[in-house]
């Protein structure tokens, strides 16, 4: 595993961004762990967010794109972060765009985008904090391929997230499988689930060497994807 990795994984713990225990998600399934993006609120927060980010991005799909996606409203400060580190980082100017939920009607910067426009030619990145049911990515594939009057001049070069969470989606596959066979672009994360729970199980963590992930949440987990899991 890469050490910007395993770094990304301390600095979500850090963060209070990935918990365990017992929480419902939208879906209705109980799971023993949650991760929230929103709870990623200071500077240096999203400066190394905007980091690892724009590694995995490079990692995954180089530095040939022209935009950033990030979906209303999480993906905003998401793609921001990471179009400024992907500058500093490879040199390269990536410009941001997101969508309104209501497109504006006054003003100079009227319609239902937010950022940088979308024109023929341009190939794009989507960036999200999570990926369970893909029902995001049904409303974002439609917005970015009517700014163009011929979208197949547009290019979505892939999808990245911060968590695969490695449980099946509408069917027997992942939610980025599900994408990736649905859409035809590829879908990545930074870290799967798999990687957290191999680096961090029973592995003394932060300053106070707390084990976040002791042999009873580990076998929460296991329990978990014997059920919702990926075969």
């Amino acid at each position: 595993m890469q050490d910007y990795k395993k770094e990304f994984i301390d600095f979500m713990v850090e963060s209070q961004v990935l918990k365990f225990g017992s929480f419902t998600l939208k879906s209705g399934r109980q799971s023993p762990f949650f991760m929230n993006a929103g709870a990623y609120i200071t500077g240096s927060q999203l400066q190394k967010l905007g980091q690892y980010y724009a590694k995995a991005i490079y990692e995954n799909y180089g530095a040939d794109f022209d935009v950033l996606f990030g979906p209303a409203y999480k993906g905003i400060p998401l793609s921001v972060a990471t179009v400024i580190a992907f500058s500093q980082l490879y040199g390269k100017e990536i410009r941001y765009c997101s969508n309104r939920k209501e497109a504006k009607d006054h003003g100079g910067d009227t319609g239902l985008l937010l950022g940088s426009t979308i024109k023929e030619g341009d190939k794009i990145v989507i960036i999200e904090d999570v990926t369970t049911s893909g029902k995001s990515i049904e409303e974002t594939f439609p917005i970015i391929k009517a700014q163009c009057p011929n979208p197949d001049k547009i290019e979505i070069k892939g999808l990245m997230v911060s968590l695969n969470r490695q449980e099946r989606g509408k069917g027997e596959k992942s939610a980025l499988e599900e994408i990736t066979d649905l859409y035809g672009f590829p879908a990545n994360a930074i870290v799967t689930m798999s990687e957290v729970v191999e680096y961090l199980y029973n592995k003394p963590t932060g300053k106070d060497g707390k084990i976040i992930i002791d042999d009873k949440i580990k076998q929460d987990i296991d329990n978990y994807y014997k059920e919702y899991g990926v075969k």
